[in-house]
């Protein structure tokens, strides 16, 4: 399977450069879709619900939790025997880059359709870029790797394990007092499925490897 074959890494230096410039382009592409789904104003992505709630539970700032929780996320790839890679590291810079310059770029739109319309492409390309550069087998994104650490421990689907995620995310975000949008919901129940039904025609496969 396809899926299956994404979540195993593969050493740098098989094809670099074809790997690399998918890694790259698809946290570029992850960046700019978070920055689409923020500039439509219709509700953080469960995590940042998540970031939110705790912020005001504890005093911290937004950013500070942000630190916090990645850490902690990282703390559970280790039951789950999840390495890190290349694509772990560069997905903190790239993304992080990325979404100061969406922001920057695109403005707020008033309009309801056009915030709708950013929204569903926000979420649409993220699914993308989630595809591409997990698939380029460099080594997931703290959050993302835990996600497909279970998927590859457990061989339950991306689709399932994702939206499970997702969900109880956004559920503890919602409790602790964190903003939920309508794009909270959409993100959530959407991006396993979407993110699923991208990576097999975005894994890299080697040339002995049959496609599936």
């Amino acid at each position: 399977m396809a899926t299956l074959t994404a979540l195993h890494q593969v050493p740098v230096r098989i094809a670099p450069i074809r790997r690399l410039s998918q890694l790259f382009a698809g946290l570029w592409l992850y960046g700019a879709s978070m920055g689409m789904h923020i500039r439509s104003t219709l509700g953080l992505d469960p995590w940042d619900v998540l970031h939110e709630g705790l912020a005001r539970r504890t005093g911290l700032s937004f950013g500070l939790i942000t630190a916090i929780t990645g850490v902690l996320v990282l703390l559970v790839w280790i039951p789950l025997k999840q390495k890190p890679g290349v694509g772990t590291i560069a997905n903190v810079v790239v993304i992080a880059i990325s979404v100061d310059v969406t922001l920057a770029i695109i403005p707020a739109p008033q309009e309801l359709l056009s915030r709708i319309v950013l929204l569903v492409l926000g979420i649409v390309l993220n699914a993308v870029a989630f595809a591409a550069y997990v698939g380029s087998r460099l080594g997931p994104g703290p959050r993302d790797g835990m996600v497909t650490g279970f998927c590859r421990r457990t061989g339950v689907s991306l689709r399932l394990t994702r939206t499970v995620v997702e969900l109880l995310v956004l559920g503890t975000g919602w409790l602790l007092g964190g903003t939920v949008g309508i794009g909270t919901i959409l993100y959530a129940v959407s991006i396993g499925p979407l993110a699923q039904l991208f990576l097999p025609a975005l894994t890299w496969r080697e040339r002995s490897q049959p496609a599936s």
